[in-house]
């Protein structure tokens, strides 16, 4: 019986190892779109794939970014300036890759011949082969009670609003080259262990993930999700957490102080130091992921980068609430008028 067993995991997890190993054809001919290339997870990612050949789209939010990438990079990757908060900037961004992917400068150099004039006009309006929305904050990141509604309108306007609208705008694109949709999640969107709009918004990509994927599969869409742990990104900056907590601490009511304490306050920033040590810096991690989401024939429905993710938070995530609630209890500082 157990033999049997062993057998048929064996041969599953090898059927699965030969059909990850198939990749897609032509990858030189693809246009890739990613957001949020000014750092992290973005930039590495679009001078990996610019190495690998593919026709990189970047959008950054400055045009300082977009210069360091561009210096980076090969004369095939372009960029955009992109805040993908605004309808207006998402729309100026939308028409940029229309352009791109059947942009008409390419036909200089076509070749005479009637037969190949027409299959470069074909590869000219072949549409957007890979969508990487990967822009995101995580601040004001602090307990419910500090923060107003404009603290959390702040962070789901980037990582859940953001990313819907961009995907809306050039799903179409997508759907015409048959291609891929990735969203940067997070472990975070398995397991809320922190306040504000961060968790909030990494389980709204899960859910617009999860029902994108099922409407796209009728059209050979394929959408990725990519849940990472934790990471040395600025996402994850000691610095920018820490000044987080302190401006929600800051404007938190003299009640809500007296209830939490200067101790619980202290006790956080000691744990958001701990990030710098504990966060991986092996940024390739998830950008292998992401680019394996995009040229594998058969990517996986969700990548889970980082130990912490395997090891801890996945497995976390599927246990009963009450064990979760206890681990997190034990984690966390106890506030001050705890009963």
């Amino acid at each position: 019986m157990w033999l049997y067993l062993v057998v048929l995991v064996g041969l599953y997890y090898l059927l699965r190892w030969y059909r990850e190993r198939q990749v897609v054809s032509h990858l030189r001919d693809k246009f890739v779109f990613i957001t949020g290339c000014d750092s992290g997870f973005g930039n590495l990612l679009a001078r990996q794939l610019d190495l690998r050949g593919l026709r990189v789209l970047a959008a950054c939010l400055t045009e300082k970014g977009a210069e360091q990438l561009r210096n980076q990079t090969s004369d095939r990757l372009q960029t955009v300036i992109l805040d993908v908060t605004k309808t207006d900037s998402v729309a100026a961004a939308t028409e940029w890759v229309k352009e791109r992917v059947g942009d008409r400068d390419y036909l200089s150099g076509v070749p005479s011949s009637l037969s190949e004039s027409l299959a470069f006009l074909l590869l000219c309006e072949q549409g957007l082969w890979g969508l990487v929305n990967n822009a995101g904050i995580s601040t004001p990141t602090a307990p419910n009670e500090w923060l107003t509604k404009q603290d959390f309108v702040k962070i789901l306007d980037v990582n859940l609003l953001g990313v819907i609208d961009v995907t809306l705008s050039v799903l179409p694109l997508v759907r015409k080259a048959r291609g891929r949709v990735v969203n940067v999640s997070s472990i975070m969107g398995r397991v809320a262990l922190l306040g504000g709009g961060y968790c909030m918004s990494k389980y709204g990509v899960e859910a617009f993930s999860d029902s994108l994927r099922r409407e796209l599969s009728y059209f050979g869409v394929k959408v990725v999700m990519i849940e990472p742990g934790y990471f040395k990104t600025t996402v994850t900056s000691p610095k920018a957490l820490s000044q987080g907590f302190q401006a929600s601490w800051n404007q938190a009511s003299p009640e809500i102080k007296e209830l939490y304490g200067e101790k619980f306050m202290a006790n956080l920033m000691k744990s958001v130091d701990l990030l710098e040590t504990t966060s991986c810096q092996d940024l390739s991690l998830v950008t292998n992921c992401m680019e394996h989401a995009l040229t594998a024939c058969h990517p996986r429905t969700r990548y889970s980068p980082g130990w912490d993710a395997k090891f801890i938070y996945l497995p976390m995530s599927y246990l009963p609430s009450f064990l979760v609630d206890l681990m997190v209890y034990w984690r966390n500082p106890r506030p001050a008028k705890a009963l």
